[in-house]
């Protein structure tokens, strides 16, 4: 069984001191109330991962405030230099030394709003790699790409540029897809879960053409674009999806919490 994954993409959102109370109350729930325990427990069994990913600001308050280590840390971007002259650059060294489990790479506002080519992804993908760091890699079509019956055209050509050169034992033990339809992102308009499995399912069957069965079989892919307490449940039902990549709700525990919990 393929381990659920819920995780929240705080953007450019969130001091330290809002990090630090955000995960003390996530904790707190964790360890005391029912449902909390429930998830504890999926995630001692791992059944599933908890995932926030802060800006970089937050990122050494959000490992080291943590006192259980049952919420994992993502960041949500790096650059493929180790070092050198880029200024305003973070590398993966720097994010491995704060002990970064996971990094959101290829998100469509890093895509469609900085410009980042599938060139310049998959040597990120590459040096995340490289740094023991696991990618959370994303790809979406635009509006007029899916309308215009393109939609599989643009994800195929955004995988095969990411993992060409990647073995099939990597891409299924190291790598997390997320699909997030570009039109979905922070538009309120959240793909249907039909339409968000149907998406899923042909990454899957591009994983199966590429390295076989058994890595379709085992790479994570996760659904994000909108998603609110009221769709999760209906999201992850779904054969294909394995779990959320969640922007604004996961800036409230509340509703954070109820997505969590939508994954039991």
């Amino acid at each position: 069984m393929r381990r659920k994954m819920i995780a929240g993409n705080w953007k450019m959102h969130g001091t330290k001191e809002f990090t630090k109370k955000f995960i003390s109350d996530l904790e707190t729930w964790l360890d005391s109330e029912e449902t909390g325990i429930k998830v504890s427990e999926a995630i001692e069994d791992k059944e599933m991962e908890v995932v926030i990913a802060p800006p970089f600001t937050a990122l050494d308050c959000a490992v080291f405030s943590r006192i259980t280590g049952k919420i994992r840390i993502a960041a949500q971007n790096a650059y493929h230099e180790r070092k050198g002259a880029f200024t305003g650059e973070i590398s993966f060294p720097m994010l491995e030394e704060l002990r970064c489990k996971y990094v959101i790479i290829g998100h469509s506002e890093r895509r469609h709003i900085f410009g980042e080519s599938n060139k310049i992804l998959e040597k990120k993908l590459i040096a995340a790699l490289e740094s023991h760091i696991l990618p959370i890699f994303c790809v979406g079509e635009l509006l007029s790409e899916r309308e215009s019956g393109n939609m599989e055209k643009v994800l195929a050509e955004q995988l095969s540029s990411a993992w060409w050169s990647l073995t099939s034992d990597v891409v299924a033990e190291m790598v997390v897809i997320a699909y997030e339809p570009v039109w979905a992102i922070g538009t309120g308009k959240t793909a249907s879960s039909e339409d968000a499995d149907d998406a899923c399912d042909y990454i899957r069957s591009l994983a199966f053409d590429k390295f076989g069965a058994a890595t379709s079989d085992s790479i994570r892919i996760l659904y994000g674009g909108s998603v609110k307490p009221e769709n999760s449940r209906d999201l992850l039902s779904r054969e294909n999806i394995d779990g959320l990549l969640i922007g604004g709700a996961s800036l409230e525990v509340s509703s954070f919490k109820k997505i969590i919990e939508s994954a039991l």
